[in-house]
């Protein structure tokens, strides 16, 4: 095995440089742990975005990973397989919707929600070709193609990729009166909208928001788009964020207590991290408007991406993760206000399930909070800063009560011993 300075060297002189990672090297994942090729451990805190919720290499979800790779991967969509069916009927039936729309990243995923929507609005609605318009909030993140980055607040994304796609109208997150004012534009096919912004910090809106967006996109005849990429499969206590604080035990399906969007984008934990999959789900009178040929995906739907998604949301299912993210989110959330009320570097915790944030007393444009992850990860726990000045805390949802106080007390220790 190569070393972590010999895997640094290799990417630095290899690789595009369109990541700014950590300085840490991982080399081996189980549960909540990762190793670097030296044989540090370290507890992860960042889920690979939230991709790994049922946490490094989960035996179940491996096996059926390797079973599948031994008998059959990719056949094209050109053939049938004797997994998609059975795929897309689990999944289909475990969010509640009447028919999926299989990718393999979060990206092509929001943009195959984005063409159904366009789709929808001009033979559904009635909406003149070419002229359909989307809103979407500000401070979104939803991948980085041509088509997302064209309504993204974010320079560094935007800057010199232009020209940018039309048709989107951009809007504050978290104000209804915003949202009622742009509804009332012509031509509006739908509102894409993060149940809460991840990348932007984790910034969660208030209890009423989701709910009364999905109402006015009723009212006014426009298709609510969940983008559950992160926030989805029990990542936020519930198996969607825009279930809220519904008691439905993590797991909605079609009970009437959650917000149900007309179109759902899933990603990230879709696989356990094993493999890349997503999916747009939506009930017939959306989906229909896709017939063949008018989109799909050469490894869309493949085999192997069936038998791992449905091992991944068993597990979710079966080790009750919503339950857990819930219970240890609010114990987190409650550990790290002592530490904001102790000490000057934190100002603010927020979030919701095991989807947390700390601002650090700083500005954006300052290092401060990366120094302090480089010292939490000296002192064996992996986060990354976002936005310049706020920390992401997303463990696996494996984590145990026991483990989460250790990694409670691993951050109490750095910001002891940090000077910034």
């Amino acid at each position: 095995m190569i070393s972590s300075k010999k895997a640094i060297e290799l990417e630095d002189q290899y690789g595009a440089h369109n990541y700014h990672p950590l300085p840490v090297v991982l080399a081996k994942g189980e549960g909540v742990h990762v190793w670097d090729p030296e044989g540090n451990k370290y507890y992860d805190f960042l889920s690979a975005y939230s991709a790994v919720n049922q946490g490094h290499c989960h035996p179940k979800i491996t096996k059926a990973l390797t079973d599948q790779a031994s008998t059959l991967c990719l056949t094209s969509r050109a053939f049938y397989n004797n997994v998609l069916g059975e795929y897309e009927k689990y999944v289909t039936e475990y969010f509640g919707f009447d028919k999926v729309l299989p990718m393999n990243t979060g990206a092509e995923g929001v943009e195959t929600a984005i063409k159904i929507c366009r789709k929808w609005a001009y033979e559904k609605k009635g909406i003149p070709e070419q002229e359909a318009q989307i809103i979407v909030l500000e401070n979104n993140f939803h991948g980085r193609t041509t088509t997302v980055i064209s309504f993204s607040n974010d320079p560094d994304a935007r800057k010199n990729f232009g020209p940018y796609t039309p048709g989107f109208i951009k809007i504050p997150y978290n104000d209804l009166k915003a949202l009622e004012e742009a509804l009332k534009q012509p031509n509006i096919a739908g509102v894409l909208a993060e149940p809460i912004q991840g990348e932007a910090g984790v910034v969660v809106p208030d209890d009423d928001y989701i709910p009364k967006m999905a109402e006015l996109c009723r009212t006014n005849n426009v298709l609510f788009i969940a983008d559950e990429i992160q926030t989805g499969i029990a990542r936020t206590g519930s198996l969607l964020a825009v279930c809220g604080n519904c008691s439905c035990g993590g797991h909605c399906e079609r009970q009437a207590t959650y917000t149900k969007p007309d179109i759902l984008i899933l990603g990230k934990a879709l696989s356990g991290g094993a493999y890349p999959v997503s999916a747009v789900l939506a009930d017939d009178p959306v989906m229909d408007v896709i017939k063949p040929g008018q989109h799909g995906s050469t490894y869309g739907g493949n085999p192997l991406a069936c038998k791992v998604a449905i091992s991944a949301l068993e597990v979710v299912k079966d080790e009750h993760l919503a339950q857990n993210a819930r219970k240890l989110g609010a114990k987190f959330r409650s550990e790290m206000q002592k530490l904001v009320d102790e000490f000057d570097l934190f100002v603010k915790v927020r979030g919701k399930g095991l989807l947390n944030a700390v601002i650090i007393n700083d500005t954006p444009e300052s290092d401060t909070a990366w120094k302090f992850c480089v010292s939490l990860k000296d002192n064996g726990l992996l986060a990354k800063p976002t936005h310049g000045n706020i920390i992401r805390f997303a463990p696996p949802l494996v984590m145990t009560k026991e483990q989460l106080s250790e990694c409670v007390k691993i951050i109490r220790k750095t910001i002891e011993g940090f000077d910034k």
